[in-house]
């Protein structure tokens, strides 16, 4: 149906028809704006259509890091950006990522009867919108030939929201304060609208609300619950699974090109969803077309600043001739995405990208190994811990530290910058953190793929948290962040239990890099038990954190063991580099 829709004239022969209407099978229309390309129409020759689905407004179109619509409908494609369910002028209720795999296949399939679709249809955008192009391909709709899905996760709770078992805090709380603001104002609400407008506006102030899933804007009469479902829904459970797009790899059997961020809240998910359908896609083809870049970037937006770091002009490639370059490929037929590596990476402080076939294999690529050491006073950027190829031979006094949930460690770059390539010689000045590194360099170094630690570490607390944060010291002292683990012990030791008062080994993966350490850099490695408002504090007490006031906060002393029996070490997949 497109009735009541308007056309509009965009300029250089492309239309915009706004407010066409799609009816699902349950009597739900959702709504879409329709980019028509020069010369074409009805009585035109078909022409494929790329697809955009998302939750902030069709007109949006996630401009912020993508082309406007009109620029792909000018290079020869219908473009149509939907409302999902529940959000814009789409009817229906709004629940993330509950309805997108449906909507989307029978989306598609309205598409593809279009008289000026020839049939071919690719989806492109970002985050949810990425999230949307995966739940729509696993319901294998004809005429979907390919994606794009950028930063986003297969998993949602190991790769969206959670990581190791603790929270990632700041953005999902920023990002449910966003969405349920926008609920508000559909549904009429105006003073949740305000109240939710108010504090999205400051999110940094909100991070320090107490206990976090009693935030007072989250609680407006008529609001949505699935925050606080994100909330309450701590464990991997049948929650997660029945939104998650890993329970169904093998029935996506288009190409994708993953498009990722080092800096980016969704990176882990979004490298670990390019392995699991390079591995697990529902066919050889599928399993053979995965392509990834990993650019410098944040969530948004993608440029050659992410904090306060400059990476170069080299960072400012042109990711939508990218994309255009992969549309043509499968919906054109133009073949010019042959000759494209697997991987395209931009390598950290190399500021240059480098081309790979593969994604570096854990158990068989090569691991530059840095073990811990001290004289038991690693506390802070002041203290004696190093980190070097030798390995401990004689005892070493254990490094202690007191982990206090009122006094969190502040990664990356604070309250106000969870996220981003910040300088950490600052926050390297308090105690409880364990600061180990090694001399200058007199080799380069590569870094790429996911480094791990393997830690002996003792806790006065049955619950409690370690973090790993791997850091590049340039030769003038600053202290660049490159990337950071955490776990915490109820999700890292959930078969193999987990003791207070004694040393367990705490062996867990850090956020994937692709770092080059020069000759005159130092490789450091910074051990704490938070990371705040990037992830939530553990109360320490057992229950969950976002029930937790400071009454419920439980201080615990925390011990870092590196002697010749419990060789606590750094594991980095790396490569000797030319100096």
């Amino acid at each position: 149906m497109t009735s009541g829709t308007q056309r509009v004239d965009c300029g250089n022969g492309v239309r915009l028809e706004r407010g066409l209407r799609c009816r699902m099978s349950d009597g739900i229309d959702l709504i879409s704006d329709h980019y028509y390309p020069p010369q074409s129409g009805p009585t035109k020759n078909p022409l494929p259509t790329l697809f955009m689905r998302q939750p902030y407004g069709r007109d949006i179109a996630s401009t912020v890091v993508y082309a406007h619509p009109v620029w792909f409908a000018r290079r020869g494609y219908n473009v149509v950006i939907q409302d999902v369910r529940g959000r814009g002028d789409s009817e229906g209720e709004f629940y993330p990522f509950r309805n997108e795999a449906r909507d989307g296949a029978e989306s598609i399939a309205w598409l593809r009867a279009r008289p000026e679709c020839n049939g071919r249809i690719g989806m492109y955008g970002f985050s949810y919108q990425g999230l949307t192009q995966l739940l729509a391909a696993a319901e294998q709709p004809p005429g979907l030939l390919c994606i794009a899905p950028g930063m986003c996760a297969c998993d949602l709770y190991y790769g969206w929201f959670y990581h190791h078992g603790a929270l990632r805090f700041a953005s999902t709380l920023g990002w449910g304060l966003q969405m349920l603001k926008a609920d508000a104002r559909r549904l009429g609400l105006r003073e949740a609208s305000d109240q939710l407008e108010q504090a999205w506006s400051n999110l940094a102030l909100q991070t320090g609300v107490l206990p976090f899933r009693d935030h007072p804007a989250l609680h407006s009469a008529g609001l949505p619950q699935y925050v606080l479902d994100w909330f309450d829904h701590d464990r991997s459970d049948e929650y997660w699974k029945a939104m998650d797009v890993n329970q169904r790899l093998g029935s996506i059997q288009v190409p994708a090109l993953h498009l990722s961020g080092w800096y980016d809240t969704y990176l882990s998910g979004s490298i670990q969803g390019f392995l699991d359908l390079c591995n697990y896609a529902g066919s050889d083809f599928a399993r053979r077309h995965q392509y990834l870049v990993a650019g410098p970037w944040q969530h948004i937006p993608w440029g050659d600043r992410a904090g306060n770091v400059d990476f170069g002009p080299e960072s400012l490639v042109d990711t939508d001739s990218i994309l255009l370059r992969w549309l043509n490929h499968w919906l054109k037929d133009s073949g010019e995405f042959a000759t494209e590596p697997r991987i395209r990476h931009f390598v950290l402080g190399e500021h240059q990208w480098r081309f790979a076939d593969a994604w570096p294999d854990p158990l068989a690529h090569q691991h530059e190994i840095l073990y811990l050491h001290s004289a038991g006073k690693a506390n802070s950027r002041k203290g004696n811990g190093t980190l070097s190829s030798q390995k401990q031979e004689t005892h070493e006094p254990c490094d202690v530290f007191v982990y206090d949930p009122e006094v969190p460690v502040l990664a990356p770059g604070g309250a106000a910058a969870p996220s981003g390539s910040f300088d950490q010689a600052t926050l390297e000045l308090g105690n409880n953190v364990l600061v180990y590194t090694t001399k200058p360099l007199t080799k380069a170094l590569l870094v790429f793929g996911h480094p791990y630690v393997a830690l002996y570490c003792f806790s006065s607390s049955a619950h409690t948290d370690f973090t790993a944060k791997l850091v590049r010291v340039r030769p003038n002292g600053a202290a660049e962040f490159i990337c950071i683990g955490i776990a915490r012990s109820n999700c890292l030791f959930r078969d193999t239990g987990y003791a207070a008062d004694k040393v367990n080994l705490w062996q867990f993966g850090l956020e994937p890099t692709s770092c080059r350490f020069q000759v005159g850099d130092c490789v450091r490695l910074e051990i704490a038990s938070s990371a705040f408002p990037l992830y939530d504090r553990n109360p320490g007490t057992g229950g969950p954190s976002c029930r937790a006031t400071s009454w419920d906060w439980k201080r615990s002393t925390q011990m870092v063991y590196h002697d010749a029996s419990r060789p606590s070490a750094l594991y980095l997949p790396s490569s000797k580099a030319e100096a």
